[in-house]
């Protein structure tokens, strides 16, 4: 559920992109066409997006993660280490943690994300159309066109994916803690939030990451939504790139 586009290929800008096929993969089959019925959790994640690293030797790779792919960027680096990485970007990100442990007081209440499984479970489709047009690109703030061609493709990409996955998914993305992973993390990371994301709060979110990387830097975008790489693509890549040759 943290799709959102990225630089493409091919664009001009003398950037090379690579698609990871970590949990992504593990929701959508990708190129193998199989959706797995396990292995839908942090570990997993990370040990698949090692496995892709390693077998196309990526060298110096810059890894970008949005909302729970910045947790398996995370938690890759944290697992498997640096040697291969060059920077990171984490965007709208999950970590630290979202749920609301005694060390979080400031986080969601679990019964949060229980609601979102049992809708992902009982009537997935409605909750993905509902949930791409209101708070995942803010189409339900005051004064902001909701945009229809991506409310449908958001959700040709949720129904693509398999439910359970989906469904273990949540505990996945909501329930890790990535204080430890993000300490570990040596390599220059830019941190990128909207403070009006309703989906990973943004006081709860971006700026403590930032405070435990040690090479963190934070960048906030006044207004903007959790998908914030769609509706601002502009912004956002043009910060992306001068990130990635700077």
């Amino acid at each position: 559920m943290g799709t959102a586009p990225a630089l493409p290929r091919g664009d001009g800008t003398g950037v090379g992109v690579q698609a990871p096929e970590g949990g992504t993969c593990r929701w959508y089959g990708c190129s193998s066409g199989a959706q797995v019925s396990d292995g839908h959790d942090m570990d997993d994640y990370a040990d698949d997006l090692a496995a892709l690293t390693a077998h196309v030797d990526l060298r110096d790779a810059v890894h970008v993660g949005h909302s729970t792919g910045d947790g398996e960027v995370a938690h890759y680096l944290a697992r498997h280490g640096q040697d291969r990485v060059a920077k990171a970007v984490l965007i709208s990100a999950v970590p630290p943690i979202m749920v609301q442990p005694h060390a979080n007081p400031g986080g969601l209440p679990k019964s949060v994300f229980d609601g979102i499984q049992e809708q992902v479970a009982t009537n997935r489709s409605a909750f993905y159309r509902d949930l791409a047009a209101t708070a995942f690109y803010g189409f339900n703030r005051p004064g902001v066109v909701p945009i229809e061609a991506v409310i449908q493709n958001w959700w040709r990409q949720g129904m693509m994916g398999g439910a359970k996955a989906h469904h273990d998914g949540v505990v996945a993305f909501s329930q890790t803690d990535f204080t430890d992973d993000l300490k570990k993390i040596t390599v220059p990371v830019l941190v990128m939030h909207g403070d009006d994301d309703q989906v990973v709060p943004y006081a709860d979110s971006a700026p403590l990451s930032a405070e435990l990387l040690p090479n963190g830097t934070l960048r906030t975008y006044a207004g903007f939504p959790h998908g914030m790489p769609t509706t601002q693509a502009g912004t956002i890549n043009a910060d992306l790139l001068a990130f990635l040759r700077g």
